[in-house]
């Protein structure tokens, strides 16, 4: 186990032991806006030396070092006392127009809490946070990998878990869209920022030198609109080595459908909209008559289709009621298939997005400014012996090789099939098409399937009696 893996598991046993904090999520929050003040810390550092008459937007005696980095500074009641009259009222409050670094703190700050009450745990929890170094890039990068796996664990915090995507979904969409350096990239509900770290990390493979690492900082941008995963995610990035992370706070769905014009427009968007969400009343009157929806995800997807450049790309997260939907879901299909060619739809199996949700989910792929002709599915499989999957067996991004050799050399095979347009207008537009290749399941009728329930229920009944009996008898 890693210093640092000890770390996190300390701060975590530490913060268990204080009555302000009360399950996963408050204590992923709290750990989080503490780290990302260190971390914050630790950029200054550097920017001090790269950045030419550098002024920090933080006040001198609220900056970390002076007052969190001495192992016996302020502790107990008066460090709380300072925490919540001095440091939250101030970032809460700082002026965004000081600098880009004062508008990503304020953001940060806007609606996250301190909830530790006890200031000796508290000053616990500081010391340990002092051990990671930042501008090393070795604890950097496995900080990195940790920082995955907390956000993992707010799949088992409730709702929480709606802000976090399987890293290897993440990756193979990236990898399959494959962008490119300078084009625009955004997640409009970027939850923890898994396909912006994805994407980074894909793209700055590109990068030969300074002014091309602007350029990619740049274009890669993510919106959300809750305040815990809009902290994770600006964090993220900063992990990943951006300086001014671009992650605004706010919900899309609530500007006007026709107020977006040419200068909106994108190359690439990937995304994992919320599914099974509902919108507050009024959002869906911002969108078109035939698209007015409380939903979530189809408010997303009609948005998404606007905002895509001529020739712009997506990879998409949908459940499977978007595909068989009928009423608004069919007319935004139609949508769909008349302006973008939606050449692929990856099924997913059940399990997915366990323990979060249990939903069957498909991977959408498409490219706006042209019709669809035809739809390649494929099925994804189980790796050989799982059944499903859960928290210690997730899905590997080694499964998708299987697709990504598929990919540029399709054929119709027990996984993979094409649908036409055509075929497509016949069903009404409903996409959720069964594998061909595989045996249907051969279903009695209702009456013969009741039939048997009955007959069933009634040994179970006699079972049930004969067992009674027994034990009166042995008890007698």
């Amino acid at each position: 186990m890693s210093n640092i893996t000890t770390n996190i598991k300390g701060i975590r046993d530490i913060m268990r032991k204080d009555t302000g904090v009360d399950g996963d999520a408050q204590r992923i929050s709290q750990m989080v806006w503490m780290l990302f003040m260190k971390i914050f810390a630790d950029k200054e550092e550097e920017w001090e030396i790269t950045i030419d008459d550098y002024q920090s937007p933080i006040p001198e005696h609220l900056k970390w070092q002076n007052w969190a980095a001495d192992d016996e500074g302020l502790t107990g009641d008066a460090l709380m006392e300072f925490i919540e009259t001095e440091l939250f009222p101030a970032l809460k409050e700082l002026d965004i127009t000081l600098s880009p670094q004062a508008k990503i703190i304020r953001s940060v700050f806007d609606d996250t809490y301190n909830f530790m009450k006890n200031g000796t745990l508290f000053r616990q929890v500081i010391n340990v946070i002092n051990q990671i170094d930042f501008n090393d890039s070795k604890e950097s990068h496995v900080f990195n990998d940790l920082y995955e796996t907390i956000l993992k664990d707010l799949q088992s915090a409730g709702s929480s878990g709606e802000y976090y995507t399987p890293r290897a979904v993440t990756q193979f969409m990236v990898d399959i869209i494959n962008p490119q350096l300078g084009e625009s990239v955004l997640d409009p509900a970027c939850g923890t920022g898994g396909f912006l770290t994805c994407t980074i990390d894909h793209v700055r493979n590109q990068v030969k030198d300074y002014t091309q690492r602007d350029v990619l900082q740049k274009s890669i941008r993510g919106i959300e609109k809750k305040p815990l995963p809009h902290l994770l995610c600006t964090t993220n990035l900063m992990l990943h080595g951006f300086d001014l992370p671009v992650v605004r706070r706010d919900n899309l769905l609530s500007k006007p459908y026709a107020d977006w014009g040419a200068k909106d427009k994108l190359d690439i968007i990937l995304s994992n909209p919320p599914f099974g969400g509902v919108e507050e009343d009024g959002t869906e009157t911002n969108f078109p008559k035939k698209f007015r929806t409380k939903e979530t995800a189809d408010l997303f997807l009609a948005l998404i289709i606007k905002l895509l450049k001529d020739k712009g790309r997506c990879a998409i997260v949908l459940p499977d009621g978007t595909l068989f939907g009928e009423g608004m879901k069919t007319r935004l299909k139609e949508e769909l298939l008349d302006k973008c060619n939606l050449h692929t739809i990856v099924r997913l199996p059940n399990g997915v997005f366990n323990p979060y949700t249990s939903i069957k989910t498909n991977l959408l792929f498409f490219e706006k400014g042209t019709p669809t002709k035809d739809v390649w599915y494929y099925e994804h499989q189980y790796p050989k012996g799982a059944k499903s999957y859960n928290k210690t067996k997730p899905i590997n991004i080694k499964e998708f090789d299987v697709e990504k050799k598929w990919w540029n050399k399709r054929v119709e095979n027990e996984y993979a099939w094409k649908v036409s347009i055509e075929d497509i207008k016949k069903r009404n537009y409903n996409l959720d098409i069964k594998n061909p290749h595989q045996e249907v399941d051969n279903l009695e009728s209702p009456e013969v399937i009741l039939e048997k329930f009955r007959t069933t229920e009634q040994k179970i009944s006699s079972i049930q009696d004969e067992i009674i009996n027994v034990l009166t008898e042995a008890l007698k």
